[in-house]
């Protein structure tokens, strides 16, 4: 079954501070990230013993429109025209998964090597649902690249000479949104190694709509000290949040002037300035969501407050 969209949208509890001394103790730190991404950074911020504040400004998720376009590659005629398949983030996982349910196994037992590539942790998500065995039903047959540097462009480094091969890249159809260069700059980096990617609709991200922000901007969740981007589309969903209520950034940033901005990765903070948002901490290692909060700790570490 596809999730609903109202199912995506519930916002999540603001969690109680655990009992433990880091440098994120006591810090009120929202973050943007879409729900079916947020329980993971929710449990972070709480095991560091500072109170999450979930304002999901952007839906991800497959629907019945994109798993029914999935679901034409993956057949024995069409996936065995392949030689990889590049995942770029754990919803298009996901949206393979539900493609998969209840069909035949599309790969052949004995051909040549297939590549499988996801990114950081994502890697472990093949193995909690079996994705592999489901692929094919000779796991050796399957080659799974994580790339060292857990993004679309340490991908296209990773995978190496394509020599005309196909590659079938399960991305975002964004809606209601800019779409940020990340997968056109994926598919183009494919494209210079000599690969033939081919890009599918593989599930949606949108706008979470009218008021997303509203019980943020209401007060509801008291000072923030830091804010958490984890894409460029979850910083322009606060910023259309934000016009819709009357409001800009730099309003934003004049009512909590001390509010530290953090972005997941090099490429989220140089999306977040196109939209106007200067990025205060850059994670450098982006395989997991501990990486930004990595980032937030250095930035506190040593201040018993955050004046």
């Amino acid at each position: 079954m596809v999730p609903s969209t109202a199912a995506m949208l519930l916002p999540l509890p603001i969690l109680p501070v655990v009992a433990v001394q880091t440098p994120l103790t006591g810090c009120r730190v929202a973050f943007t990230t879409p729900p079916v991404y947020a329980t993971r950074l929710a449990r972070l911020l709480h095991l560091r013993a500072a109170a999450p504040v979930p304002i999901p400004t952007v839906a991800v998720e497959p629907t019945t429109r994109t798993i029914a376009a999935l679901r034409h590659f993956f057949s024995p005629e069409s996936l065995d025209c392949f030689s990889s398949l590049l995942f770029t983030s754990r919803t298009g996982i996901t949206a393979v998964d539900l493609a998969l349910a209840d069909a035949p196994t599309p790969l052949i037992d004995s051909d040549e090597p297939f590549i499988v590539s996801a990114l950081g942790r994502d890697v472990d998500l093949l193995d909690e649902i079996g994705l592999i065995h489901k692929l094919c039903r000779n796991p050796n047959r399957i080659r799974v690249l994580t790339p060292e540097v857990a993004s679309p462009s340490g991908l296209v480094e990773a995978i190496g000479e394509g020599f005309g091969r196909r590659a079938l890249c399960p991305v975002p159809d964004v809606i209601d949104l800019d779409e940020p260069s990340v997968v056109p700059d994926f598919l183009k980096g494919l494209e210079a190694r000599g690969w033939a990617p081919v890009r599918v609709s593989a599930y949606e991200t949108r706008w979470a709509g009218l008021g997303c922000v509203d019980k943020l901007m209401r007060g509801k969740y008291g000072d923030l000290d830091a804010i958490v981007f984890t894409s460029t589309a979850e910083v322009e969903g606060l910023v259309k949040g934000l016009k819709v209520l009357g409001w800009t950034w730099g309003a934003l940033r004049e009512r909590w002037p001390d509010m530290v901005v953090a972005a997941h990765g090099p490429v989220t903070a140089e999306g977040a300035e196109k939209f106007g948002v200067v990025v205060d901490v850059v994670s450098s290692s982006f395989s997991s969501f501990d990486g930004v909060l990595d980032a937030l700790a250095r930035r506190w570490a040593g201040s018993s407050s955050r004046e």
